[in-house]
C-alpha cells in the first residue's frame, strides 16, 4: 500500500520494537524465574537463547510483515495461502486477550504511583493492602480504563507522531530511571549477595527445566507470536536492515532484564527478602522495602513509574496489531478503529480485572487443586497456548512456505557487510529446523504434556 504509515529512523524502529519487547516480563517475571533457577547460571541461558534463537525470531516475523506491507490478517492474505491466515487470527486473538489481563496489571502500576506519591501505600499491612485494592470492584476498574486511554491516545497519532515519538522518549527514559535504581539498589548494605545471586552462575542447579524456562522467558518477553512485531515490521522501510533492527530489539530486551535483575535482587538480599515470591514481589514486598530505605517513598514513585513506560510500551504494540487490521481490512479510519478496539478491551478487560470480586464465581479448577479465576484463564491461554502456537506457525511458515530467495532478499535489504550476509544460511536453518523443535518443547510444557 503506497499510503501506509512508516517509521522514519532505525532509532525510532527499534525503540518501538525493543518498547513492545520491554514489559512487566523484563523487570518482575525475568527476575522471578532466574530466582528460581539458579541466578546467574540462568541469566547465561537466557542470554544465549535471545541471541541465538530469539533474533532469528524477530526477523522472521518483520519479515513477513515488510514483505507484504500489511496487518497481521492482510500479510497472508497477501502472501498466501489462504489457509495460513489462520496465523493471523492467533496472533490477533492473542493481543486482544493479553490486553484484557495486561491493562488489569497497568492499572494496578498506575494506583501504585498515586499509593506511593501521597504515602498510602506505605505504614500497612502491604499484603491485605495490596488484596483490599485487588478486590475492591471500582478502583481498580477506573485504573484499568485510564491505562486503555492513555494507550489510546498514543495510537490515535499514528505510527510517526505517536507510536515512534512516543517509543523514543519512554525507552530512553526506562533505561535512565532503571539505571537510578541499580545505583540506589547496589549502594544498600548487603547488596552485594544480591549481586552475586544474580550475576555469578550456580550450575548446580541448571536442569532441563531451567533451559525451559529460558526459553520461555525469552519467547514472551520477545513478544514473538502476538503479531506486535509483524505489525511494526510493515511499518519498515525496505532500505532497513532487518538483521541489525533484530539484534538491536534483543540486545535492548537482555540489557533492560540484567538492569531490571540488578534492581531487584540487591534490594531483596539486603532486606533478606525471598527472591522467588512470583506476583507478591512488586506489589507486596518491594514497597514493604521502600518504606525501609531512605528517600523510599521517591524511589518507589520511581519504580512505578518505570512499570508504567514499560507497560505502555508494549500495550501500544498490542492495540496497534487490532486497529490496523480494523484500519486496512474494513477500511475505517484511524480514529474509529481505535475508539472501538479500546472499547471492546475495556469491555472484555472488566472480566479480568472484577476476577477475584464480581466474578469470582467464575473459575476452573486445576489438577493441583488451585483455582484459575478470569484473569489466569486469560494469561494461560494467551501465554501457554496462543503465543507459542502463532510462533511455531510463523517458523514453519517462513521456513517451509516462504521461498529461500524471499528470505535471503528481506535479509539482504540495507545490509551491506559481507559477514551479515554470510550469516544468511544459518539464521535459515534455525529457523527451518531448530526454532519449530523450541517452540514445540515450550507449548507442550506450557500445557503440561512433561
Amino acid at each position: 500500500m503506497s499510503n501506509r504509515e512508516n517509521f522514519t529512523s532505525t532509532f525510532g524502529i527499534i525503540a518501538a520494537a525493543a518498547g513492545s519487547a520491554v514489559g512487566l516480563g523484563n523487570i518482575w517475571r525475568f527476575p522471578y524465574v532466574a530466582g528460581q533457577n539458579g541466578g546467574g547460571a540462568f541469566l547465561i541461558i537466557y542470554i544465549l537463547i535471545v541471541l541465538i534463537l530469539g533474533v532469528p525470531l524477530l526477523m522472521s516475523e518483520m519479515m513477513i510483515g515488510r514483505r507484504a506491507q500489511a496487518n497481521v490478517i492482510g500479510s497472508f492474505k497477501k502472501l498466501g495461502p489462504k489457509s495460513s491466515i489462520i496465523i493471523g487470527i492467533i496472533g490477533l486473538l492473542a493481543a486482544f486477550l493479553i490486553l484484557a489481563f495486561y491493562s488489569t496489571v497497568g492499572g494496578w502500576t498506575i494506583h501504585y504511583i498515586y499509593a506511593s506519591i501521597n504515602g498510602e501505600v506505605f505504614h500497612t499491612d502491604y499484603q491485605n493492602y495490596f488484596f483490599n485494592f485487588k478486590d475492591n470492584s471500582f478502583l481498580p476498574l477506573l485504573w484499568q480504563i485510564v491505562f486503555l486511554v492513555l494507550t489510546a491516545v498514543i495510537i490515535l497519532g499514528g505510527v510517526k507522531k505517536g507510536i515512534e515519538k512516543c517509543s523514543k522518549i519512554m525507552i530512553p527514559t526506562l533505561v535512565l530511571m532503571l539505571i537510578i535504581l541499580v545505583i540506589r539498589a547496589v549502594t544498600l548494605p548487603g547488596a552485594g549477595s544480591g549481586v552475586n545471586f544474580f550475576m555469578k552462575p550456580d550450575f548446580s542447579k541448571v536442569t532441563g527445566t531451567t533451559f525451559l524456562a529460558a526459553m520461555g522467558q525469552a519467547f514472551f518477553s520477545l513478544s514473538i507470536g502476538m503479531g506486535a512485531m509483524l505489525t511494526y515490521g510493515s511499518y519498515i522501510q525496505k532500505n532497513e536492515n532487518l538483521n541489525f533492527i533484530s539484534t538491536s530489539t534483543a540486545i535492548t530486551d537482555i540489557m533492560v532484564a540484567i538492569l531490571g535483575g540488578l534492581v531487584i535482587f540487591p534490594t531483596l538480599f539486603s532486606f533478606n527478602a525471598a527472591p522467588d515470591q512470583g506476583p507478591g514481589l512488586i506489589f507486596v514486598t518491594l514497597p514493604a522495602i521502600f518504606e525501609q530505605m531512605p528517600w523510599g517513598a521517591g524511589f518507589s514513585t520511581i519504580f512505578f513509574v518505570l512499570l508504567l513506560i514499560a507497560s505502555i510500551s508494549s500495550s501500544i504494540s498490542l492495540l496497534e496489531v487490532i486497529v490496523a487490521v480494523l484500519k486496512e481490512e474494513l477500511r475505517w479510519s484511524r480514529t474509529l478503529s481505535t475508539i472501538l478496539t479500546t472499547i471492546s478491551v475495556i469491555i472484555l478487560g472488566v472480566f479480568a480485572t472484577l476476577s477475584w470480586n464480581t466474578f469470582q464465581n467464575i473459575f476452573l479448577t486445576t489438577a493441583s487443586g488451585n483455582k484459575m479465576y478470569i484473569f489466569d484463564i486469560f494469561d494461560y491461554l494467551s501465554s501457554n497456548i496462543l503465543l507459542p502456537l502463532g510462533g511455531l506457525l510463523i517458523m514453519i511458515y517462513v521456513g517451509w512456505y516462504l521461498k529461500k530467495d524471499i528470505f535471503y532478499e528481506e535479509l539482504s535489504s540495507g545490509v551491506h557487510k559481507k559477514f551479515t550476509l554470510a550469516l544468511r544460511p544459518i539464521i535459515f536453518f534455525i529457523v527451518k529446523y531448530i526454532s519449530p523443535i523450541v517452540i514445540l518443547l515450550i507449548f507442550l510444557n506450557g500445557i503440561g504434556v512433561f
